[in-house]
């Protein structure tokens, strides 16, 4: 069930920001290293880089997620956030 703000929610939330970023990383590995494994040596620095980055990506958005936006909290003072 979705929440009533949702629009808002995947406007402002910076967790879900973080989490898209971290799906990019996801993405972008695997071409990485399909092509570096085809044109040039692996660069293990830099492979372990891209894996950082995605893990550093995911507690950063688990970290937005705890944290209240006053954006897109839900119930501020008893009346629903302005979305704009």
């Amino acid at each position: 069930m979705l929440v009533n703000n949702w629009r808002a929610i995947i406007k402002h939330a910076w967790s879900i920001r973080f989490m898209v970023l971290a799906l990019l990383c996801i993405i972008i590995e695997p071409i990485y290293t399909f092509v570096a494994a085809t044109w040039v040596a692996k660069n293990v620095y830099i492979q372990l880089a891209m894996s950082a980055i995605t893990g550093l990506l995911a507690v950063a958005a688990i970290i937005a997620r705890i944290f209240v936006q006053q954006k897109v909290s839900g119930d501020l003072n008893g009346k629903p956030p302005s979305e704009g």
